[in-house]
C-alpha cells in the first residue's frame, strides 16, 4: 500500500513537473512568437507609414509645380514663398522616407533616389530658370515638365508597388507566424485539456456577457435613445451619431412628444458621458422632462424641477447636463424655449440663420434660474438643434468647426427637414474623417411652405 501510495506521490509529482515544464516551454515560445510578430507588425507599420509619406511626396512636388506657375502668371512673392515652402517640405519628406526604409528595401531606396534626382534636375533646368526670368511664357513650363512628367509618373508608380508588394510580403510572414503560433498552441491544448475546457467555458460566458450587452444596447436604442412625433404644418427631421463605434447610443438625446392638438413639447440634451451608461441617464432625462411637463409645460419651470431632480437623484458629481426645451405652438408657430448651457440652437430663415440664445446655466452644477425666450417662426423657417458634436467636431489641422461654422453649413443645406439633418451628419463624419469622437444629435423642424399662423 506504501508503494502504490508512494508511486501515486511519485506519479503526481512527476505528472505536475511536466505540466510545469510544458508550461514554462509554452510560455517561452509564446513570448518569442509575440516578439517575432511584434517586429514584423513594426516593419509592417514603418512600411505603410511610408506609402502614406509618399502620396504626401507626391502632393509636395505637385504644390512645387502649381507654386511656381502661380509665381509667372501672377509675379506675387507669395507663391514664391509657397514655392519654396513646397520645396523644403520635399525635402524633409524624401529623407523621412528614406529614414523609414533604411536598408533593407534597396529596390525601393534606388527608385527613391532616382525620383529625387528627377525632381534635383526639374528644380535646376526648369523652375530656377523660371524663377530667374519670369516673363518666360506658360508655354515653357509646359514644354519643359512634359520631359519629366512621364518618367516620374513611371518612377512613382513603381516606388507604390515596390512598397505595395513589400506590405504584403510582410502581411503574408505575419500570417504565417500566426498560423505557426496555432499549431504550436493546439499541441500545447494536448497536454492541457483540462485548461482548455476551463478556458473556453470563461469564453463562452464573455462572450454571452457581450451578447447580453448588445441586447441591452439595442433595446436602450430602440425605448430610449430619441424619437419624433409628426407635427400638423411642420415637416421633422432627425439624425444620430454616436462616439462608441461598437454601439448606436450614447449620451445625447432628442425628443419630440405633443402634449395637446396644438402644442408640441421639444427637447434635446446632451449628457457628459458616452457608451452605454449616457445611454441610460438619456433615459432618465427624457422621460423625467415628459413626466416633468404633464405638471408645467412652462420650458422654464421644466429647466428649473428638472435640475432640482437631477442633483438629487444622480449621485455622481460630474454629471451634468445641458438641455435645450421648447414648447412649439402649431397653430401660430410660437416657439417658448429656455436653454440651460444648450449654445447649439439656431433657425434657419429665408434669407440668414440666426443662433438662439442660452436662458441659463448648464444642469446639475448648480441652482440658478432659468428664463424663458419666445420667437415666432415663419413658413419656411427651420428650428435646428443640435449637441455640441456639430459645433466641436475637428478637421485633420485640429480646427473646431464652431458656431460660425455650423451656421454656415446649415444655410447651404437642403431646405427639406431630414435632408438637413441628414447633411450636417454627413459633413460631421467627412470633418471628423470618418470617426465621431463625441455623440451628436441633431433635430430640425421645418414649418411648411403655405402653412399660416392661427390668430
Amino acid at each position: 500500500m506504501r508503494g502504490v501510495s508512494f508511486a501515486s506521490v511519485t506519479g503526481t509529482m512527476l505528472l505536475t513537473a511536466f505540466l510545469l515544464l510544458s508550461l514554462g516551454f509554452a510560455v517561452e515560445g509564446s513570448f518569442e512568437t509575440r516578439g517575432e510578430i511584434a517586429n514584423t507588425f513594426a516593419r509592417q507599420a514603418q512600411i505603410q507609414q511610408a506609402q502614406i509619406d509618399l502620396e504626401e511626396l507626391l502632393r509636395l512636388q505637385i504644390d512645387e509645380e502649381n507654386s511656381l506657375r502661380g509665381y509667372l502668371l501672377t509675379r506675387d512673392p507669395f507663391y514664391n514663398a509657397e514655392y519654396r515652402s513646397a520645396s523644403t517640405g520635399y525635402d524633409e519628406k524624401e529623407a523621412a522616407i528614406r529614414k523609414t526604409l533604411g536598408n533593407q528595401l534597396l529596390g525601393a531606396n534606388k527608385l527613391l533616389a532616382d525620383y529625387a534626382r528627377l525632381q534635383l534636375e526639374w528644380r535646376n533646368t526648369v523652375a530656377a530658370p523660371l524663377l530667374a526670368h519670369p516673363r518666360l511664357r506658360l508655354e515653357e513650363l509646359d514644354k519643359r515638365n512634359k520631359l519629366f512628367s512621364d518618367y516620374e509618373t513611371l518612377t512613382a508608380a513603381a516606388i507604390r508597388r515596390e512598397l505595395a508588394g513589400t506590405d504584403d510580403e510582410l502581411e503574408r510572414s505575419t500570417q504565417m507566424q500566426l498560423d505557426r503560433s496555432s499549431y504550436l498552441r493546439a499541441a500545447w491544448v494536448l497536454a492541457f485539456g483540462l485548461l482548455a475546457i476551463v478556458l473556453n467555458a470563461y469564453r463562452t460566458r464573455l462572450n454571452r456577457e457581450l451578447e447580453e450587452e448588445r441586447a441591452v444596447t439595442r433595446v436602450l436604442q430602440k425605448a430610449f435613445r430619441s424619437e419624433s412625433t409628426p407635427l400638423p404644418h411642420c415637416d421633422v427631421g432627425s439624425a444620430y451619431l454616436s462616439a462608441s463605434s461598437d454601439r448606436a447610443v450614447g449620451g445625447d438625446v432628442f425628443d419630440v412628444y405633443r402634449v395637446s392638438e396644438n402644442q408640441a413639447l421639444i427637447l434635446i440634451a446632451d449628457i457628459s458621458g458616452k457608451g452605454v451608461d449616457a445611454a441610460v441617464l438619456t433615459a432618465f432625462v427624457k422621460f423625467m422632462v415628459r413626466a416633468i411637463a404633464l405638471r408645467s409645460t412652462d420650458p422654464m419651470a421644466i429647466l428649473t424641477e428638472f435640475n432640482v431632480v437631477l442633483s438629487k437623484a444622480v449621485a455622481d458629481p460630474y454629471i451634468f447636463v445641458s438641455m435645450f426645451v421648447g414648447l412649439l405652438d402649431t397653430d401660430t408657430f410660437a416657439l417658448r424655449y429656455a436653454s440651460g448651457g444648450h449654445d447649439t440652437a439656431f433657425v434657419r430663415r429665408r434669407n440668414d440663420v440666426v443662433q438662439l440664445a442660452i436662458t441659463g446655466p448648464v444642469l446639475g452644477v448648480m441652482e440658478e434660474p432659468f428664463g424663458a425666450e419666445t420667437i415666432y417662426l415663419q413658413p419656411g423657417d427651420t428650428l435646428v438643434l443640435a449637441t455640441d458634436g456639430l459645433t466641436e467636431v475637428r478637421n485633420r489641422a485640429g480646427e473646431q468647426l464652431s458656431g460660425q461654422g455650423a451656421m454656415e453649413l446649415i444655410e447651404r443645406a437642403s431646405p427639406g427637414a431630414q435632408q438637413l439633418a441628414d447633411e450636417l451628419a454627413a459633413a460631421v463624419r467627412e470633418r471628423g474623417g470618418s470617426r465621431v469622437r463625441d455623440d451628436l444629435a441633431i433635430l430640425a423642424i421645418r414649418v411648411l411652405d403655405g402653412a399660416v399662423a392661427s390668430a
